[in-house]
């Protein structure tokens, strides 16, 4: 047998070509293989089965074999499949040489042109479970050997494309290098091709190429020509990305990698980074391959406080111009920020230079993203068709946080595959387009949950990849927009697309509808009759009949015999508000004065859209509200729940006086204090207008119209108002409270202490300078599994009960000033917690991790396991190298996770253990991709909101006008003012629905950060603790049971909310 030692010198270019490492190198050793073979590149598939039967040593054989793997499936035809077929790929990108790749094996002549002549990106991307199966089934290992080593589930872009540029070389794509595509020339004649125009002058092969297909995989901002680009904006989001020198130390290696931390959850860290550094962070990012890669988005306000920001501008390009960033600053922010997140472990940092031969360190902007329309056209001219498909970013720009864009990139590349090979099989144009826009419905909402599991088995074919796929969910009919057979501009595809900003038609009601119901509602009901929307609801009775309707248990009709129009009113809005979800839009005093006719109907729109589709039976509604409110009603009363929970908690510190906002809490919530008398309320319009509570901001006393109105703790703001005083982040139900000395609203990171506002919390946002952190400062960092990392307990030694004090990670950091560190040399230390304690603690701890009905496995039969396991797993190095996670079911591996927590018995256990940690790194990242995916989501919504409010600006203004327009014209106002009143309930419950799923995070990140810091002192020696340690363990624990009862309360509420909405449901009897 050949061996790479041999004589042949093709034996040599090709163990230079595996292990090349520059694009330059993989050309260079390429072309001397194919001369040394007597072969000319970019021949197809007979090249490859040449250079195959040639290089048949032990090294080459291994990488044929998994080549031909591939290559076997059916769906190939053994390379038949589009024989015939002329391709031309734009763009070298991971995502344009995997769509090269697969139509290589399909048998189509393929043509890559890319503008660059060297890989220079080292930013990282995540990996899928099926990104790294599909990889290692190209021979991945082969060419780069630390592929998804271990644990690792990343991979660098410049690494990425190297390896799937091998592969496409060997497969017969032709490349060529430094060409940019500007635009396609259409056949002049009939017999004639498609054919590209390209800068520069290309050789005259390339410029005589005429081809079927165009795949274009230039990016973002290239989309050829024809194609419909939709922009999905957020608020101003700034991400920055910075590289630095991996000198592979032992140090290096050890410190452990960041799948994802987010301040929406986990607040402590980022609080700890802002004292320490100045630094105001959203999330970061840390991976480690060819260099130490961190990605993070940062507030602009902390940009332009650090001097990495000139000046603030409202264009984005104008904002993070090269003219306004500055380089030295930005270098100093990114280096802070990662030395914090390691704990400056990684030594000195430096950076790696990009392709200019300067730092890699940059900001850039995701405010933005684009996607296209459709995924595919057909032009034909002279009778000639081109098919065109989009791949990667110029489909669909990804949201980088999430860590989709390569997995949804190579799904891209596998649809357009199937596409062309439908086309070559001579399905119509129409129906090939039907299958891919079919396709591309489910490409966004793709994720390692929702596609089929046995990731070995996708291949081309779709229904390899996608559960409950349905091909014809776009008819033919659907996209004949996209088969452009005239010489003219094509017609752009918006009939099968929603405007997120134009609301659907119907969407609500009219006025007379909305008084018809209202009168429906509250028939019978004594001394009530609605004749208007105005006048009939000054005496609060119709509202409270209303209410009574839809929930008869609060109060009987007796009651309101002597109550007051105001004081009924009054009652109504707030048992609306907290019973139904429906948040006021007006106060109690503008009803009884009936001053505020245009709020009054957008109040009453709010019921009607809720639950119009309910019989009005009395007694008919379920305990939760369907529709729109339904969300915001739990979402109210988890909030008040978890409010009184906090409360009970933090009774004593306030010297049994409630905090502020639960009193006022407890006061009517549309009431603006004091409360007039009912007899003040019978102002005239004119005068009470201008000083009714919901038409000025309680914040900067501007003008408030309806659709701007946000209502919290019983005052009305502007949205843009309503904001931390310090951060200026937008405020969230439940994220936010009032400083009860400058009464200023904060984001609960930003909360000032009482009574410690000149301390060392606040110089941290007002420093010019970054502060490094020292030890001290370095919080126990995000949820990483550092004992399965370090394969040491987390048990601190003897002499550092101390330090292990003051690295606690619980989210309320902020009152950690009030622990005694030490114990007093003059106070007798406190008696040893009782045994029912620590019982309990083990309880806690067991019902934190442990699965129900798991069955107790013993160490010995694990062990047992994995001796079985070693000795039926093969021996050879490529089954090694590449050796799968180990199928756990889940009750076994939450019983692994409970032994890797309590002591280091797992580095006993190395497979298990390396399954255990890739686990634990899947589930960090998948949290923090949730996490993202709402932050992501609610700036959106912020936007989609400010759009909705300036429109409803302009109509209320019409309306309020006295201008002569005729009454049709103001009737037609009403209607899209309605209309937009129902958008933005629609958007507010989203948020609520948002908001719900992060308290499960913020809870969960609670419970697990305090399991650590408890687990520290359980597994201590009795005789080893301290009397501050007891008195540390004592209080962690009653914090770990204040968050179970919590999440108790959150798991009770929701499980209310689902009979309730079960019970809601028509012919559901639960």
């Amino acid at each position: 047998m050949a061996s790479p030692t041999s004589t042949n010198p093709a034996h040599a270019h090709f163990e230079s070509f595996l292990q090349a490492q520059l694009c330059q190198d993989v050309l260079s050793s390429f072309q001397g293989l194919c001369g040394a073979l007597g072969l000319e590149p970019g021949g197809g598939l007979s090249q490859y089965h040449k250079v195959k039967a040639q290089l048949n040593y032990w090294s080459a054989k291994s990488l044929w074999a998994k080549l031909d793997k591939r290559a076997s499936q059916p769906v190939y035809q053994q390379g038949q499949a589009c024989t015939g077929t002329k391709c031309l790929v734009v763009g070298a990108g991971p995502c344009g040489l995997r769509a090269a790749v697969e139509l290589a094996m399909l048998g189509a002549r393929v043509v890559l042109v890319e503008k660059r002549t060297k890989f220079s990106r080292h930013n990282v991307l995540h990996l899928w479970p099926f990104t790294i199966h599909d990889l290692r089934a190209l021979g991945a290992k082969k060419f780069y050997g630390r592929f998804c080593t271990g644990s690792l589930d990343h991979i660098s872009i410049r690494q990425l494309q190297l390896l799937l540029l091998k592969v496409a070389l060997l497969l017969g794509v032709e490349i060529h290098w430094g060409i940019t595509f500007t635009g396609l020339q259409p056949p002049p004649k009939k017999g004639s091709g498609w054919r590209a125009q390209l800068q520069p002058s290309s050789p005259a092969q390339l410029a005589k190429y005429e081809f079927d297909v165009l795949i274009s995989a230039a990016g973002g901002k290239f989309v050829p020509e024809g194609f419909t680009v939709r922009e999905m904006r957020g608020k101003l989001a700034i991400g920055i990305t910075a590289n630095f020198v991996n000198g592979r130390t032992v140090e290096e290696t050890q410190v452990p990698e960041i799948s994802g931390v987010a301040r929406i959850y986990n607040q402590s860290f980022f609080q700890s980074l802002l004292k320490a550094t100045g630094i105001d962070l959203e999330n970061i990012v840390y991976y480690k391959d060819d260099t130490h890669y961190f990605v993070m988005t940062a507030k602009k306000q902390c940009l332009l406080r650090l001097g990495v920001l000139r000046q603030d501008w409202p264009d984005t390009e104008r904002l993070l111009g090269s003219a306004n960033v500055v380089p030295e600053a930005l270098q100093r922010f990114a280096r802070a920020a990662a030395d914090f997140a390691t704990h400056g472990k990684l030594g000195k940092l430096e950076f790696a230079q990009d392709a200019h031969g300067r730092p890699d360190v940059s900001a850039f902007d995701f405010t933005s993203m684009m996607r296209a329309e459709s995924s595919a056209r057909v032009q034909e001219r002279h009778g000639t068709r081109l098919l065109l498909g989009l791949v990667g970013d110029c489909l669909v720009e990804p949201f980088w946080p999430l860590g989709t864009g390569v997995a949804r990139g190579f799904l891209a590349a596998f649809d357009a595959a199937w596409m062309v090979k439908r086309w070559a099989e001579g399905a119509g144009p129409l129906e090939v387009l039907a299958e891919r826009e079919s396709l591309y419905q489910l490409l966004s909402q793709t994720s390692p949950e929702n596609m089929h599991r046995n990731v070995a088995q996708y291949g081309l074919d779709p229904a390899t990849r996608y559960p409950n796929l349905n091909l014809r969910a776009v008819t033919p009919n659907q996209v004949r927009d996209l088969y452009d057979v005239e010489a003219k501009e094509p017609v752009k595809k918006m009939s099968d697309k929603t405007d997120s900003g134009k609301p659907a038609t119907g969407a609500a009601g009219s006025q007379e509808e909305l008084l018809r119901w209202c009168q429906e509602q509250t028939a019978g009901y004594p001394g009530v009759h609605v004749t208007d929307l105005s006048s009939s609801w000054a005496d609060g009775l119709a509202l409270c009949a209303l209410v009574h309707r839809l929930r008869p248990a609060l109060l009987e009709p007796s009651d309101l015999q002597g109550m007051g129009a105001l004081e009924a009113t009054s009652w109504a809005l707030k048992m609306a508000e907290h019973e139904l979800g429906i948040t006021p839009v007006l106060s109690a005093q503008a009803m009884v004065a009936g001053s505020d006719p245009l709020g009054l109907i957008a109040y009453l729109s709010h019921f009607h859209s809720a639950f119009k589709n309910i019989p009005h039976n009395p007694g008919s509604v379920s305990q939760g509200s369907p529709g729109t409110a339904s969300a915001v009603l739990f979402l109210g009363k988890l909030q008040r729940t978890l409010q009184r929970t906090r409360t009970q908690e933090n009774g004593e510190d306030a010297g049994g006086k409630k905090p502020r906002l639960e009193v006022e809490a407890e006061t009517p919530s549309t009431e603006e204090p004091p409360v007039p008398e009912p007899d003040e309320s019978m102002t005239p319009p004119s005068q009470q207008q201008d000083a009714s509570a919901e038409d000025l901001c309680a914040i900067c006393g501007q003008r408030l119209y309806i659709l701007e109105r946000l209502c919290a703790d019983g005052r009305f703001f502007h949205r843009s108002c309503f904001r931390c005083h310090i951060c200026e982040a937008t405020l969230w139900p439940g994220g936010y409270k009032q400083h009860p000395g400058d009464g200023y609203f904060y984001c609960l990171q930003h909360l000032p202490q009482t009574g410690h506002k000149e301390d060392g919390s606040e110089r941290g946002p007002e420093s010019q300078d970054l502060l490094m952190p020292s030890e001290n400062d370095m919080p126990s960092g995000p949820a990483t599994p550092i004992a399965l990392h370090q394969g040491t307990s987390p048990v601190p030694g003897p002499s550092q009960p101390t330090r292990r004090l003051i690295r606690l990670s619980s989210p309320e950091r902020q009152r950690l000033s009030s622990l005694h560190l030490t114990p007093d040399p003059e106070v007798e230390p406190p008696p040893k917690p009782p045994r029912s304690c620590s019982a309990l603690a083990r309880q806690a701890l067991e019902a934190s991790f442990k699965g129900w009905g798991m069955p107790v496995q013993s160490p010995q039969v694990l062990e047992a396991m994995e001796k079985g396991e070693e000795e039926s797993s093969s021996s050879s190095e490529e089954e090694t190298e590449e050796e799968e996670d180990v199928p756990l079911d889940s009750d076994m591996e939450q019983f692994l996770r409970n032994l890797a927590k309590n002591s280091g018995t797992m580095n006993n256990y190395p497979t298990w253990r390396r399954t255990l940690l890739r686990r634990a790194k899947e589930e960090e990242m998948k949290r923090f991709c949730k996490a993202q995916a709402i932050q992501r989501r609610l700036n959106e919504i912020e936007a989609a909101l400010r759009e909705l409010e300036a429109r409803g600006t302009e109509l209320e203004l019409a309306l309020r006008s006295q201008s002569s327009s005729p009454e049709k014209q103001k009737a037609l106002w009403v209607e899209q003012l309605l209309q937009l009143v129902q958008k933005k309930n629609s958007l507010v419950a989203e948020e609520a629905e948002l908001m719900i799923t992060v308290q499960e995070l913020n809870l969960e990140e609670k419970q697990w950060q305090l399991d650590q810091e408890l687990r520290t002192y359980m597994n201590r020696e009795e005789t080893l603790k301290t009397a501050a340690d007891r008195q540390a363990e004592d209080q962690v624990l009653r914090k770990l049971l204040d968050v179970v009862n919590q999440r108790d309360a959150l798991i009770r509420l929701q499980e209310e909310r689902r009979l309730s909405e079960l019970a809601s449901e028509p012919g559901v009897q639960c």
